[in-house]
């Protein structure tokens, strides 16, 4: 015998079986009842004439949000130093209580004590010898948060500096592929720039590779020992500009970075960080050239998710 349920139309019980249709359900209540059904369920239209009542109907699930991407792990960190890198830029080291994975190229939010919130994006010491458990950070220190932390690393650090982080956040991670590797840093934008190159170098150490890094003053070119280990490792094109100065070091060009890109090809990645009119600049030369530009934006706070999918080129600086 088949199962047998219940259905309420128009007020009264039906009793139906698993394989009636409506068709055969409403009809017993007109009969028994003498009087017509005012109300006839509709049912969709599918590949058969009629589904039968009792049947799982598959439905499409929700369309996976982009915002998705930007589930977070959070870490309870500490500060732990804070060094001169030259001129204004200071390297901050944060130790986290466990190894956070983040992508070369993408964002943590970091929380300082009595500050808010910040997206940045961790890097490599500048020599390169970074632990998993240490996120390090590059900062003006003419700006808010650098010259906070800096304040107070002033007295030595403290067990009280504790450090929240929140990632990864978003952001324009490093992919392997073909094609030659063109990375442009301006100013503090070398962060992820650096940590780019280490991993491009590791992965793939028979990919061609150009890093030109500027500055507005030649002293804020702090990249010189990351220059080093990347020319140790086949690297035959790093250039430093500094757009400001005309007389500087022997080893830093004049003018700005655009003026010191090489010629592009349709088949080179190009990621750019820093300014936003230098990151504009090159993505202009970019699509002039038919070439891929990837900008890696600095975020000043999480509330702006939506931008974390697709920064607008207004977001794209470094240093603040």
């Amino acid at each position: 015998m088949r199962p047998r349920f219940s259905l309420v139309v128009n007020g009264k019980t039906v009793p139906v079986s698993t394989g009636d249709t409506p068709g055969e359900a409403v009809p017993s209540v007109a009969n028994r009842d003498g009087g017509a059904v005012d109300h006839v369920p509709r049912l969709q239209t599918t590949s058969r004439t009629r589904p039968l009542l009792g049947e799982a109907v598959a439905r499409p699930g929700p369309v996976p949000s982009p915002l998705s991407a930007l589930k977070t792990a959070k870490r309870a960190g500490t500060l732990l130093s804070v060094t001169p890198l030259g001129g204004a830029v200071i390297e901050v080291v944060v130790t986290i209580s466990r190894a956070l994975s983040v992508l070369p190229g993408q964002h943590v939010e970091a929380t300082f004590p009595g500050l808010e919130g910040r997206l940045l994006c961790p890097t490599q010491r500048i020599e390169g010898t970074t632990e998993l458990n240490e996120l390090v950070f590059h900062l003006r220190r003419d700006s808010t948060l650098g010259a906070a932390v800096a304040a107070m690393a002033a007295g030595g650090v403290q067990a009280e500096h504790a450090v929240r982080v929140r990632g990864p956040a978003g952001g324009s991670p490093y992919r392997t592929g073909r094609g030659r590797l063109v990375l442009v840093a301006s100013e503090t934008g070398f962060a992820p720039i650096w940590a780019i190159a280490r991993a491009a170098r590791y992965q793939e150490s028979s990919r061609e590779v150009v890093v030109v890094a500027g500055a507005r003053d030649a002293g804020d070119l702090y990249m010189r020992p990351a220059f080093d280990w990347l020319r140790t490792t086949g690297v035959q094109r790093l250039v430093l500009a500094a757009s400001r100065e005309r007389l500087s070091a022997a080893d830093v060009r004049p003018g700005p970075i655009t003026a010191h890109l090489p010629p592009l090809r349709p088949d080179d990645c190009v990621y750019a960080a820093g300014a936003p009119e230098i990151v504009r600049a090159v993505g202009m030369l970019c699509e002039s050239a038919g070439a891929t530009c990837i900008g890696i934006p600095f975020l000043r706070a999480r509330s702006r998710a939506r931008r974390l999918v697709a920064p607008g080129p207004e977001e794209a600086q470094f240093g603040l």
